[in-house]
């Protein structure tokens, strides 16, 4: 029947005199806001009841743009309340999509100029400088809103990890490290907590990240995934008293770099049974005996291996059901990626609230998408964690 229809309007439109087909369209927009306006007001037009639910007040003009030609609309106003045809709340719905669109591109660092000439592609006039930036700071009021939020409840696991991005400072060009932060609460769910920049080796940069997370209402932190950051390490253990994780892939790859190329698969053999254990007193043995075993052939491995067993062994005391994701900073190898994806657009930042701009509208989406999937981790297994008596014993139980 719709097909019938549409087929029908498409003939009337090419073979009817397009003054008709306006006349007609034109007459059907009257009748339907006429029928729209009586069910808002709850009377027709000119009638007295006392079931009147507001009143008339006027006209506005607007014109009303079809495949047959431009229409001239009075759409009436009334007292209490707004009111738009139905038949226009697509064109709403442009509107909005358009303002989206330039929020998207300004966001992938479109330029001003080239965010015009896509605005006037999609069939509009074109967009000032001011209209950019007044679209762009609605965009930063609703990042930093997100990035600011309060942050409830407990979190026992806290992963972060740095990428690197070009911006412009002092008239130069340096690598900024980008840091994001993502925790899973008590009820398994998933959220990007934090995003800053700053140097990430640097003590007081963790210490002041960690801690703006923590004023927030972070709590309950156990256990900090991270690279190697030895600023990272000290500020998470005086911020939150969290056992620090390292990231066991980045791990292995630093590690495999004392191993000749050739050599390598052996090494890769030999270093995975560690990884293979069921429990953390058999890992740490079978990680002495490999240090052992590789030591003659490749001192430079054993000795970091000597390093760094407790750091990288960290997530073993902890539920079992949850080592897959808090041995390494994978879970946020993505984000990363499509940070970067994005980022590839820019090439090179103008500022450092370009950056957060950018980042902050990623992770914002991210965590929306994240509030609709199913939890990261059961219920049941974090209750063991649970500092509540009740909760555990339930979760042991189950």
């Amino acid at each position: 029947m719709t097909d019938d229809r549409m087929a029908l309007i498409e003939l009337i439109e090419k073979g009817a005199d397009s003054d008709l087909v306006r006349e007609l369209l034109a007459f059907a927009a009257d009748r339907m806001m006429e029928l729209e306006v009586e069910a808002r007001t709850g009377v027709p037009a000119g009638a007295r009841s006392a079931d009147r639910l507001t009143h008339r007040n006027g006209y506005r003009e607007r014109a009303w743009e079809t495949r047959a030609g431009r229409i001239d609309l009075s759409i009436p106003k009334l007292r209490k309340g707004s009111y738009l045809p139905s038949f226009l709340e697509p064109r709403r719905t442009a509107e909005k999509a358009l303002t989206a669109v330039i929020q998207e591109a300004y966001v992938h660092g479109i330029s001003t100029r080239a965010v015009d000439d896509l605005v006037k592609a999609m069939g509009g006039s074109g967009i000032s400088k001011s209209q950019v930036s007044r679209l762009c700071e609605e965009l930063d009021e609703r990042v930093n809103a997100f990035l600011s939020r309060p942050i409830e409840g407990a979190w026992p696991y806290l992963w972060i990890d740095a990428t690197y991005l070009k911006v412009r400072e002092a008239g130069r060009i340096v690598s900024l490290a980008v840091i994001v932060a993502v925790g899973v609460n008590m009820d398994g769910r998933r959220e990007v907590l934090g995003v800053a920049t700053g140097a990430s080796e640097a003590e007081p940069f963790w210490k002041a990240f960690l801690r703006s997370l923590a004023d927030r209402g972070l709590r309950g932190v156990k256990l900090v995934v991270a690279d190697d950051h030895k600023g990272l390490r000290a500020a998470s253990a005086k911020v939150f008293s969290a056992t620090h994780q390292r990231c066991r892939v980045h791990w292995l790859r630093n590690a495999l770099a004392h191993v000749p190329p050739k050599q390598r698969p052996a090494a890769v053999a030999m270093l995975k049974t560690i990884f293979a254990q069921d429990t953390a007193e058999a890992a740490h043995a079978q990680w002495r005996q490999v240090a052992d075993a590789l030591r003659e052939r490749f001192p430079k491995l054993a000795e970091l291996m000597d390093g760094a067993r407790d750091d990288v062994l960290a997530y073993m005391t902890f539920p079992r059901e949850h080592w897959p994701q808090i041995a390494s900073t994978n879970p946020l190898e993505r984000l990363n990626g499509e940070i970067k994806r994005r980022a590839d657009v820019v090439g090179i930042f103008p500022n450092d609230r370009s950056v957060i701009r950018l980042v902050g509208a990623l992770m914002l989406e991210q965590s929306d998408e994240w509030a609709v999937t199913r939890r990261y981790m059961s219920l049941e297994s974090l209750g063991t964690m649970s500092d509540d008596p009740v909760l555990r014993l339930s979760a042991v139980a189950a």
